[in-house]
């Protein structure tokens, strides 16, 4: 079946997976996790990219082989954000940036007011903005016209593990924006990561429920599959729900052996 790449500021990708850096046992284990998932594009916290040890996460990941996603996890505000960027793009780490801008320390629910602002300014200076946002269409589309490359509204709180909560506001958000969809937070297991992928969503975006499974690397197969079985699946086009059973082998043209 013919299928398209994933796009992002101009560049093409096979992988529609995105993992993160956070909270692996160790840096092997990280970096085997990533080579099992498949991806071909690695998040990385701006902020958290110097280890206690003093090394740096970034000896840890092929720069020549994976595309860097640098994102702003942990700031609250606008203006926190773009610095942050800014500092990435000064770092070598790209114009492609994952930008939050978080609401709530409890919830860690983005502040869309502050995210549109900072996709704006950021759109304007020349980056590839992939905001993480609520699952809200009408925040989705004021985000495509404010220049983001994406859209990555949450299908559940960060590292909730609760899967897609709303499936059906993540399809409006579908028919909404033209730009890619791209899930990110709540994801769980297998299971939910095919669920964004048969809803239609672009690619998904992870890291708890890789870097916290019992078996990180054996997870971060899971999800590579379950991802590109979500995608087959909504190419191919499922049956239509129906109340009653239909017959799997019909009737209909078969000879009457009771003549």
């Amino acid at each position: 079946m013919y299928d398209t790449n994933l796009v992002l500021g101009g560049k093409e990708f096979t992988s529609r997976l995105i993992v993160g850096t956070g909270k692996y046992a160790s840096m092997d284990v990280m970096r085997d996790a990533h080579e099992a998932s498949g991806t071909e594009i690695i998040t990385v916290a701006v902020r958290r990219v110097s280890l206690p040890s003093g090394e740096s996460i970034l000896d840890y990941i092929d720069s020549k082989r994976y595309t860097l996603l640098p994102n702003t996890a942990g700031c609250y505000t606008a203006d926190e954000a773009i610095r942050t960027c800014y500092l990435a793009r000064e770092a070598g780490l790209g114009e492609m940036v994952k930008l939050e801008v978080i609401g709530d320390q409890r919830t860690l629910f983005p502040d869309v007011e502050g995210l549109l602002e900072a996709t704006k300014t950021l759109a304007r200076e020349g980056f590839t903005v992939m905001p993480y946002t609520n699952d809200d269409p009408v925040m989705a589309k004021k985000l495509q016209d404010a220049g983001a490359a994406c859209v990555m509204p949450l299908g559940a709180p960060i590292g909730s593990g609760l899967g897609i909560r709303n499936p059906y506001n993540i399809k409006i958000i579908l028919e909404t924006v033209t730009v890619p969809v791209i899930v990110d937070a709540g994801v769980g297991t297998a299971s939910d990561a095919a669920i964004a992928m048969e809803l239609g969503c672009d690619g998904v975006l992870m890291n708890t429920a890789i870097a916290g499974a019992r078996d990180a690397v054996s997870m971060a197969r899971a999800m590579k599959l379950a991802v590109e079985a979500g995608r087959l699946a909504y190419k191919s086009g499922r049956i239509g729900k129906k109340l009653y059973a239909t017959a799997s082998s019909p009737l209909e043209g078969l000879p009457d052996w009771t003549s």
